[in-house]
């Protein structure tokens, strides 16, 4: 019997920092949200990021967040965005095992929900019918009994995400929206993914049938930048990259598709996140 993998577990935090409790948690707080979430502020502080003065953010950023950039493909930056979407070295982020492994898209901290009957999943306070994250009753039917995977990025992170299977995508959806925070404490009062502007793309894969891969913009995350819409991909094929900010990327599973790892399930039960990198295996196809 193959050896289960052993991951790294945290505890969801949902007191946050100083700033995002004022803003989620008082009147005045909330009136100052109401304009931060939306796209301008977004594209605004995009320009910011995206300038040469930028630059001189990033020997602070790696300091404190003490990042190796030994394992980076070297580059002169010439913004913190383009640092931001730096290309990790190929060995760093391998595919584990075989094809029946089911991988991480991206690195973050994964939940696992199964989906119910009534096509819905629960983010703590927070109910998420598929029909309304998807725009598609029909296509959220398909996932009944399914399984959903979120992986939250951290500013922190490695940005890019990577088709998980051979296959071809089938349909792609682009839907507007405003943009949330991702952090935990948003979904006491928001329905996040289903408010914040995402896209999505439908893959017939080779091994794990007809997948939805989802990513969901965040607070002054306007810019998803997905490199197919259509046509035949890869696993470990990058699929794209996110720009300044933390973000998301959710994946949907039809029924008795996959076995997700009981210490991802777990951790979940217990209101704990599992960190995961990119090309981790996460759990195996069924059939």
């Amino acid at each position: 019997m193959q050896e289960m993998p052993k991951f790294e577990t945290v505890d969801i935090d949902y007191e946050d920092s100083g700033v995002i409790k004022f803003l989620y948690r008082t009147i005045l707080g909330r009136v100052l949200l109401s304009l931060l979430t939306q796209r301008a502020v977004s594209l605004f502080m995009g320009m910011i990021m995206n300038s040469i003065a930028s630059c001189m953010l990033i020997p602070g950023f790696i300091k404190r967040n003490h990042i190796d950039m030994s394992a980076y493909e070297t580059k002169k930056y010439r913004s913190f965005n383009e640092f931001f979407e730096r290309k990790i070295k190929m060995e760093e982020r391998p595919f584990q095992g075989d094809d029946h492994e089911v991988a991480a898209p991206c690195d973050g901290k994964l939940s696992a929900y199964k989906i119910t009957p009534d096509s819905v999943f629960y983010v703590k306070q927070a109910q998420y019918a598929l029909s309304e994250l998807l725009q598609d009753a029909a296509l959220a039917k398909a996932y009944t009994d399914g399984i959903c995977l979120i992986f939250r990025l951290e500013p922190t992170d490695y940005h890019r995400y990577a088709f998980i299977d051979d296959g071809e995508i089938v349909m792609y959806k682009k839907i507007d929206g405003i943009l949330h925070t991702v952090r935990p404490i948003s979904h006491c009062t928001h329905n996040v993914f289903a408010q914040n502007a995402r896209e999505y793309v439908g893959i017939q894969t080779k091994h794990l049938g007809k997948i939805i891969q989802m990513e969901v913009g965040a607070l002054f995350v306007g810019k998803i930048n997905n490199y197919k819409y259509a046509g035949s991909v890869s696993r470990a094929e990058e699929k794209g990259l996110f720009r300044f900010g933390g973000s998301t990327v959710i994946m949907l599973f039809p029924k008795g598709s996959i076995d997700v790892h009981t210490q991802i399930l777990e951790n979940t039960k217990n209101d704990k996140e599992t960190l995961v990198k990119m090309g981790n295996s996460i759990g195996r196809k069924l059939s």
